[in-house]
């Protein structure tokens, strides 16, 4: 099965054997990434084998490929051979292995590296983008059968994992590391094992050293949460699906549920361009199932087969399965969030009730939906004002835009308050709105406020409603209920009712704590 390594990448060897003594025990190989010693400490990496209980990677990574080695390719030479020098009996005390790169050419120095035990990584890296033929690639870089060879490539589009991926199937019989740099390829570290991946590089993310690549995950995440060291070719895989996935709490929670059931199953962030180009990856590395979140709950409906009345009727879809080889979806939002801001109102239905939706996507179609259903009157309120008009016009309800006029329309439909937007949420980029979407309207002390984020805990929108006396709620809730929904679509059961008491044990404290490193 894939490995882990944990990349260190302090400017000390102390501080690198504190964070191994710290970290050493969810890794299974740690890598010395010279480049990034001071100095004076790039003396004495000979002896650093000898101070650890785990194999070592010794790396010497130059800037064109991403490091941090600036000088001459004879004063890295030299580096190296200092490192391999005076090699001891017990191969323990020796550098397990040495990562030269396929344009490096020293005879002499494999040749005493595989003397005495130390097994070569040669590796191509492009921090640019992708090439265009890897299996050939990697067939011109072997040079000895024992060699591990390794392609690191910055992924820049899902399509540019696919072809990733595709390559890695068709490298076979070779000892290899595939690893997709940046945020577009997360999941392929975690899926080391689905990518034929000898290993996976990770960092200690907590600690305030640089991270060996663009893209690595943490090490204690990847152990305990994603459970990695269990991934077989058999582990079922489900995972989330949107952009840009900086702050879901769905891994959390399945791979948790997964962990407490002894499931063979691993719950991914997938992070994409294109729903379409991604469920074609999905298909290819058998995913079973996924979550759809924002951007791409309206944009994945022409990739289904069938789906749900639900989904037909709102126009969106949340939760997408496989069955007899073909995509289905679902909308678990829409129950998801009426059951969430029911119980917190304490009532049954919203008859009788004026609410303002802020939002017109995916989830505000879920939203209005259910309050239509559940016979509640709503104004909804977008940038795009035509987005509101057209959702407002399903179920006879008003809209207007984010301005004074519409700000004016919410005196008669504020009993309740639901912001439906990404405005505010943990990795929001968007420098022409404000972090508020609805700072024009001054809370009276009296509405009720859901803001659909759960991560932060409290947006500038829900602050500032509770700091004028509204009673609030974020959206944990929903989330956890619809997440529910969604593991009986993908299994066909429901969670058991004691686990999922000892999930909402654990709860939001501990989803933050998390976020929180």
């Amino acid at each position: 099965m894939a490995k882990i390594c944990l990349c260190l990448t302090a400017k000390t060897i102390q501080r690198n054997l504190e964070i191994l003594n710290k970290y050493g025990k969810y890794a299974d190989i740690a890598e010395l990434r010279v480049d990034c010693l001071d100095a004076d400490d790039r003396l004495y990496i000979r002896r650093f084998p000898e101070l650890v209980n785990i194999p070592v990677i010794l790396t010497i990574r130059r800037d064109i490929d991403g490091g941090y080695y600036t000088q001459g390719e004879g004063a890295r030479v030299r580096l190296f051979a200092n490192g391999l020098a005076y090699a001891d009996a017990d191969s323990r005390h020796n550098f397990a292995y040495v990562d030269i790169e396929e344009d490096f050419d020293v005879p002499s120095l494999e040749e005493a590296a595989r003397t005495f035990g130390t097994r070569i990584i040669r590796s191509y890296h492009n921090v640019n983008g992708i090439i265009e033929n890897i299996p050939e690639k990697l067939k011109s870089m072997k040079r000895a059968g024992d060699e591990i060879l390794k392609i690191a490539l910055k992924v820049n589009s899902t399509n540019d994992v696919l072809r990733v991926f595709n390559a890695s199937g068709a490298v076979t019989g070779q000892d290899k590391i595939f690893i997709c740099m940046g945020h577009y390829g997360i999941y392929s570290r975690i899926l080391a094992e689905r990518f034929g991946s000898f290993l996976t590089y990770s960092s200690a993310l907590s600690e305030e050293e640089t991270p060996g690549a663009p893209g690595q995950m943490d090490v204690r995440e990847l152990a305990e949460l994603y459970q990695f060291k269990k991934i077989t070719k058999n582990t079922k895989i489900y995972g989330v699906v949107g952009y840009p996935l900086k702050a879901s709490v769905s891994p959390w929670f399945f791979n948790n549920v997964f962990n407490m059931e002894n499931t063979d199953a691993v719950y991914a962030p997938f992070p994409v361009d294109s729903v379409s180009s991604f469920l074609t990856l999905a298909k290819e590395m058998d995913v079973q199932g996924l979550s759809v979140t924002v951007p791409y709950k309206e944009a994945v409906l022409s990739e289904l087969a069938d789906s749900s009345d639900a989904v037909q009727s709102i126009g969106a879809c949340n939760t997408v399965f496989r069955d007899r080889d073909e995509w289905h979806g679902e909308n678990t939002d829409c129950t998801g969030f009426s059951s969430s801001l029911l119980e917190f109102l304490n009532e049954k239905n919203f008859k009788h009730k004026k609410l303002t939706i802020i939002g017109a996507g995916g989830v505000a179609r879920s939203v209005a939906s259910e309050i239509h259903r559940l016979g509640g009157k709503a104004l909804i309120l977008n940038r795009t004002v035509h987005k509101a008009r057209a959702l407002a016009s399903q179920y006879n309800f008003r809209w207007g835009g984010l301005d004074n006029q519409g700000i004016e329309l919410m005196a008669k439909y504020c009993d309740i308050i639901v912001q439906t937007t990404s405005v505010g949420m943990e990795g929001y980029t968007d420098n022409d709105s404000p972090l508020d979407p609805l700072e024009l309207y001054n809370f009276t002390g009296k509405e009720k406020v859901m803001d659909l984020i759960y991560s932060p805990p409290v947006t500038p929108f829900l602050k500032r409603a509770a700091d004028a006396g509204c009673k609030t709620i974020n959206g944990y809730d929903m989330v956890i209920r619809q997440a529910c929904l969604q593991y009986y679509n993908f299994f066909g059961t429901e969670i058991h009712q004691q686990l999922l008491t000892r999930i909402n044990t654990m709860g939001a404290k501990s989803w933050n704590r998390i976020q929180s490193g």
